[in-house]
């Protein structure tokens, strides 16, 4: 099994370095792929002097692909997958880091799972200094947490199971060109859209290990995208899940609209934590008086308890 770590990168030099480094310092060998959307600062000079310093040692891992325009972080991800040739993609944003063993940790699951198309696992948010806030939650029991084709979407529209950002995830190449690559419209949530249909062609695989490192900082894209803007993705992204939930889960999963009504009520509460008066206005609706809406966010709620407890997921089941 070969993988192929592609890094997408746009005038953020100063962060990619240490993108490269850590794919570069795998404890197996891969393939890395720099995919640059026209970046403006000394990223391409860089980027190939580093590629013939390594040449000249024999290495000839560092890939580099330079878009001509800047297309986006989509187009930019289809075209580092386009230019790798491992069996396996491992996601990384230029400003995002991987501990040492990641590959190695995920090659040893896919080995002993090989239907598996999509693999994941915890992540630490850190800061730009790399300074620790949080990990994002144990999924399941035990070091991998295997999860069958026909559970995923499931798991994913009820929030049992979040595969992550990029950093966290990686899939079978196969899979990927098969789901169509990531989807170059989008302006938010591409990466979930994209597990979404990836998660078509195989079983899924959860690491509760620290293998991926997340940077929180104001250049990071997610803290510009308006409250309004997340309403509306999250509902797209429900549902397309909601359309692919396997049938033997139809009976355990709520109505549609009262899945829009929860988000609706969700990022209300989220828009009132904030405090901020226009996005309330914009965002508030008639889904606060609803029944169903509140119950889903209590179940929620208990779900990502359980998680963070380590409590066992599949005890908890919303019905409608």
């Amino acid at each position: 099994m070969k993988f192929s770590v592609v890094i997408t990168t746009y005038n953020r030099l100063n962060l990619l370095r240490r993108a490269i480094d850590s794919a570069l310092e795998q404890s197996i060998p891969c393939e890395v792929v720099v995919a640059d959307d026209c970046s403006l600062d000394d990223t391409q000079s860089y980027v190939e002097t580093l590629q013939h310093e390594l040449s000249l040692r024999g290495d000839f891992r560092l890939i580099y692909c330079r878009s001509s325009i800047n297309l986006g972080h989509a187009a930019t991800v289809n075209a580092g997958v386009e230019k790798s040739s491992g069996d396996w993609i491992k996601f990384l944003d230029d400003d995002d880091y991987l501990a040492p063993n990641c590959l190695e940790e995920m090659e040893n699951a896919i080995a002993i799972h090989p239907d598996a198309a999509i693999c994941s696992c915890i992540a630490a948010q850190v800061s730009e200094n790399g300074e620790e806030f949080s990990r994002t939650p144990q999924l399941g029991p035990g070091l991998a947490y295997y999860i069958p084709q026909a559970d995923i979407h499931y798991g994913m529209l009820l929030e049992i199971l979040p595969f992550g950002t990029p950093v966290q995830v990686a899939c079978d190449r196969k899979a990927f060109l098969k789901a169509g690559g990531w989807d170059t419209t989008m302006t938010s949530c591409d990466d979930i859209d994209s597990w979404i249909r990836i998660a078509q062609f195989g079983d899924g695989i959860f690491l509760n290990q620290c293998l991926a490192f997340r940077t929180i900082w104001s250049g990071g894209l997610d803290q510009k995208i308006a409250l309004q803007q997340r309403l509306h993705t999250n509902i797209l992204m429900k549902e397309k899940i909601y359309a692919l939930v396997d049938a033997k889960h139809h009976g355990n999963i709520p109505a549609l609209q009262d899945m829009r009504h929860y988000l609706q009520l969700h990022w209300t509460l989220v828009a009132i934590r904030t405090k901020n008066i226009t996005n309330i206005l914009k965002i508030i609706d008639t889904s606060i008086l609803s029944f169903h809406a509140w119950r889903l966010l209590v179940l929620v709620a208990l779900v990502r308890r359980s998680r963070h407890n380590n409590i066992h997921l599949r005890k908890f089941v919303l019905i409608n």
